[in-house]
């Protein structure tokens, strides 16, 4: 029971304030629907974004760097990968 209730608590730790399904959609897409969502939210929050592709772990370090938004974490779970950014301007 521990099992499920660790994994379940790896995933869930962080909490966003926006959610953006990208599931299924492949690069470029998650980043242009990222860079189109960040514009929406307020400064401080933060977006999960939901997605199959495996080019996001590489593409969104260098999206953040590009735009000064804050990568906080990224967590891959049954197939899904959900990364977590904070707008910050």
């Amino acid at each position: 029971m521990c099992l499920l209730n660790c994994l379940y608590e790896k995933v869930s730790i962080m909490k966003a304030d926006y959610t953006l399904d990208c599931y299924g959609l492949m690069c470029p897409m998650p980043i242009f629907k990222t860079a189109s969502k960040i514009k929406d939210i307020e400064i401080g929050k933060v977006l999960e974004i939901i997605t199959t592709d495996e080019g996001i772990k590489k593409d969104i370090v260098s999206w953040c760097n590009t735009t000064g938004n804050e990568l906080l974490d990224i967590k891959e779970s049954e197939g899904e990968i959900h990364v977590f950014i904070k707008r910050m301007k």
